[in-house]
């Protein structure tokens, strides 16, 4: 540098900053954001020095000592010495300043990070929650497949003694030789809904049902034959209404009276068998127990 004109100008000229000054924190950094630190304690890096009134030497810092507003004497660094501002003194504290921030940055990030999972209660109730299945408001389990069975067979079986009122009346008006031709036909009409009954009974499925095979087998025989016991006790009403038919007003027994009274004996059999099944199901469900006649 060029002797200065002045020697009092010595203190106040221009001092280049040091290079590599500003890449280190200044010291007493890890005391900046400590909030206890006593007026005993080192000062913080960002503390407002005190001004300098002695000459500085060129090789002092320069923190806190205020700039000449002149343009130094080698015409370097006028830009800052013009406005009357800091020069160097501010790099160490905006470089502390920014360490801190980041430091700062990174604890919240790891707060932040850690908050999620930190509760392992919490972390594994969303867990379940995202995954257990919902309860409230679902579907009712589905019926009992057995018991759905079951109710289908029992309006079946509502059906079966529709026409056992009807097949007794005929009966017993072919025995007193009354009303012959209108008790011929309501047999045959009964024989006709027996044998529907059977085709019905192929048409739903029972085969969930406890001894099914047994039961479907005995009310197919016991509808069987009744249909055949019908249809027999026709044919004996149209033998009575001829000629000597009837004797004292009563029906004379023929070759279908006997064959009626086999087929009935042996729909009686099957319908007992078949009650007996059917009953034990009945019980089990809570559905209408029936007795053989019924059937």
């Amino acid at each position: 540098m060029p002797p200065a004109s002045n020697p009092d100008a010595e203190a106040t000229q221009y001092i280049p900053p040091v290079p590599g000054a500003d890449q280190q924190p200044p010291a007493g950094f890890e005391n900046l954001f400590r909030s206890d630190q006593g007026a005993d304690g080192p000062a913080g890096a960002t503390q407002q020095m005190p001004r300098v009134d002695q000459p500085l030497s060129p090789h002092q810092s320069s923190y806190g000592a205020p700039q000449p507003s002149y343009a130094p004497a080698d015409g370097r660094g006028g830009g800052r010495g013009g406005r009357g501002g800091r020069t160097g003194s501010r790099v160490p504290v905006i470089a502390a300043v920014g360490i801190g921030i980041a430091v700062l940055g990174v604890g919240a990030g790891a707060l932040l990070a850690g908050g999620g999972g930190g509760d392992d209660g919490g972390g594994d109730n969303k867990t379940v929650a995202a995954s257990a299945p919902a309860t409230q408001g679902s579907a009712s389990p589905s019926a009992d497949p057995v018991r759905a069975q079951a109710v289908e067979l029992d309006k079946l079986l509502a059906d079966s003694g529709d026409s056992r009122s009807t097949v007794i009346n005929a009966v017993a008006d072919v025995r007193r030789c009354d009303n012959l031709p209108q008790a011929a036909k309501n047999l045959r009409d009964a024989a006709r809904q027996r044998t529907e009954l059977v085709t019905r009974l192929g048409g739903i499925t029972v085969d969930k049902l406890p001894d099914h095979a047994a039961l479907t087998t005995a009310l197919t025989k016991a509808w069987q034959a009744s249909a055949s016991a019908d249809n027999h006790y026709a044919s004996w009403a149209d033998q009575t209404a001829g000629k000597k038919g009837c004797k004292k007003g009563q029906a004379r027994a023929t070759g279908q009276t006997q064959a009626g009274n086999r087929a009935s004996v042996a729909a009686s059999t099957e319908k007992t068998k078949a009650a007996q099944l059917w009953n034990s199901i009945a019980k089990r469900y809570g559905l209408t127990e029936r007795q053989p006649t019924q059937l």
